[in-house]
């Protein structure tokens, strides 16, 4: 019997979707015309597939980011000097043939000239672009899409510009406010095998030399050091095991979930990524609608903005609300994600007919949220840090001087 995937609506219009299981696809249709549903989408769900294909594609999708990972700051000069030169009278062809001429990034560059040698050829921009997903985003390539149809391209292409200079400005302030703390911790994590791996045998050499009676936590901190260095491979290897479960569990459904949950509830940083996130979305959707984009395409669009499996389900739901007939601002609400004054904008906007234009003063709130956080993160939680790894060394070269503080006597028993 197979399992199949539907989408209907009943007698009152209410939207039902999950799965039923017939021995046929016309059985499938019989049993929820059956029950007074008029279905509007079935399909057969292969239970193995249906679990690896967005897998696949996820892992597929990072590694080619990671191949072809080309600067924020590259795409971004790249996409202002194109709106410049467009609007400007040159081609297409011309301007980016002229853009990857001058481009220093060699990645960069061989992608550039790919997607000019594609307009030669007579494809379009947006489908020149779609062949480089792991360097131009869907979000991208839907914007250019846009401008093409509606012809406003070089209008299309100031905005995409002003954007992803936005998006990475805020990206650039999250990074320093974390470029510390994951510093100082590195730094840490690097004196302690320092210590356990080469200072601390040697004093252990020397005491085992003397024969003296060492201090209990000398001792230990000793013994600790001996497994260390011993399963120090073993160490590594599970760490870089337990690394890739994580990676490859975060590019699921559900393990992205938990972990993008896990990370909003996390101490200071969680509220600095979600403000990020916040901004991100506002300052899109904004562009998006603002542009002509329907809102259902725009909302489809969003989900691969945020890039947060929490927002990425609020979304959905906010989209099939929205199909329901909902507007945008209760369709939101109804998430329960989304928090109070972003809603309310979005309510004055659909009211006034401005929401493109409050969706970005939106954006430039959540911009002053992370800007005050990371001020907040800096001033607090550096001299915390400076004190946490001062006080772990300075444990450290206690407990490996103890026993020297006792030396006389440690002489002694050695005679």
């Amino acid at each position: 019997m197979a399992v199949f995937t539907y989408l209907a609506k009943n007698s009152e219009g209410k939207r039902n979707e999950g799965e039923i299981r017939a021995d046929s696809l016309d059985n499938a249709i019989q049993k929820l015309t059956s029950n007074g549903q008029m279905v509007i989408s079935l399909k057969e769900v292969d239970g193995t597939l249906d679990f690896l294909g967005p897998f696949l594609d996820e892992v597929q999708l990072s590694i080619e980011r990671i191949k072809n990972r080309v600067p924020l700051a590259n795409i971004v000069f790249f996409t202002r000097q194109l709106a410049t030169m467009f609007s400007a009278g040159l081609t297409l062809e011309r301007a980016i043939q002229s853009l990857g001429a001058e481009e220093k990034h060699k990645k960069f560059k061989k992608i550039l000239t790919s997607v000019s040698e594609n307009i030669r050829k007579g494809l379009n921009l947006s489908e020149s672009l779609t062949r480089h997903p792991g360097v131009f985003n869907t979000l991208f390539v839907a914007m250019v899409k846009a401008g093409e149809v509606s012809g406003n391209l070089n209008d299309i292409l100031e905005q995409l510009s002003s954007y992803l200079e936005n998006l990475d400005d805020t990206r650039r302030k999250v990074k320093s406010a974390m470029n510390y703390p994951i510093f100082m911790i590195l730094f840490l994590i690097s004196m302690l095998m320092v210590m356990l791996l080469v200072i601390i045998p040697k004093f252990s050499q020397v005491y085992s030399q003397l024969g003296a009676g060492l201090p209990p936590a000398t001792k230990k901190m000793i013994e600790f050091s001996t497994w260390f260095g011993n399963n120090a491979g073993i160490i590594a290897f599970i760490v870089f095991i337990v690394y890739a479960a994580i990676w490859l569990i975060s590019k699921t459904q559900r393990g992205g979930f938990a972990l993008d949950s896990i990370k909003l509830k996390t101490p200071v940083f969680g509220a600095l990524m979600e403000q990020s996130i916040l901004n991100k979305f506002c300052k899109t959707f904004g562009i998006l609608i603002g542009s002509g984009v329907p809102v259902l395409e725009t909302t489809a669009l969003l989900q691969k903005v945020v890039d947060n499996k929490v927002y990425e389900k609020a979304i959905e739901d906010a989209s099939d609300f929205i199909r329901d007939g909902y507007n945008i601002s209760t369709a939101l609400r109804r998430t329960e994600v989304f928090p109070s004054i972003l809603l309310q904008l979005a309510s004055t906007g659909e009211d006034t007919g401005e929401l493109d234009e409050l969706l970005d003063r939106a954006a430039d709130y959540y911009q002053k949220q992370v800007d005050a956080l990371v001020d907040r993160m800096t001033t607090l939680i550096e001299p915390l840090l400076i004190l946490m790894v001062g006080a772990v060394i300075a444990l450290m070269v206690v407990l490996t001087y103890l026993p020297v503080f006792h030396l006389g006597s440690a002489l002694q028993s050695g005679l």
